[in-house]
Formats: structure tokens, sequence, C-alpha cells
């Protein structure tokens, strides 16, 4: 009879679904509790808070103001004046525009 035969091929189909099925649900469980698993260690092996370098009692008070104290000697730094010979030595980055492109003044009101 092909009727028993057609159920048993549907048996056997539904079996071999179901089995894929549950391999796939382990295998996305066994990678969610490894991605955990990961996520935890670089929790825990993140670096170290910094240690400060133990230092004597001299270098925490602030240094000492003297009233009169020295000032730099050296001059203040000039500043940049350009020579009056290059003044006019540059040279425009794009050339005139045309006389079509250019527009008429803007007349006052």
């Amino acid at each position: 009879m092909p009727g028993q035969n057609d159920k048993r091929r549907l048996k056997l189909d539904l079996t071999i679904a179901c089995s894929l099925f549950a391999a796939g649900v382990v295998v996305s469980v066994v990678s969610l509790a490894q991605i955990r698993a990961e996520s935890r260690m670089q929790t825990a092996q993140a670096t170290q808070p910094l240690q400060g370098t133990p230092s004597d009692e001299q270098s925490k008070t602030p240094a000492e103001s003297k009233p009169g104290g020295d000032r730099p000697t050296t001059p203040a730094p000039e500043p940049a004046r350009p020579d009056p010979q290059t003044q006019g030595a540059a040279k425009p980055v794009l050339p005139p525009a045309p006389a079509e492109k250019v527009a008429p003044p803007i007349e006052k009101k």
C-alpha cells in the first residue's frame, strides 16, 4: 500500500528535521556560553589600576614664591613682519574670471 509507505517516509523526515533543529539549538547554546565566558575573561583581565610611585614629603609641597624674584633675561620674540619686497610678490592662485562671469557692481540705495 502506498499510504503506509508515505506515512513512514513522513515520520522519518520529521525525525531528521527535529534532530537537525535540536542540533542547531545545541550549537547556538554552546556558542553563546563560549562568548559569555570570553567576555568575562576579558573583563577579568582588564588592565590593573595605575599605582602612583611613592614620593617624599618635599615633592608634595608647592615651590616657594619669591617676591622680586628673577625674571627671564631672554628678550621676548618679535612678531613676524613680512618684507616689503615679498609683500606684492604673491601671485593669485586662480586666474581672473572672464568678463561675462563678473557681476556688475552693487548700487547703493
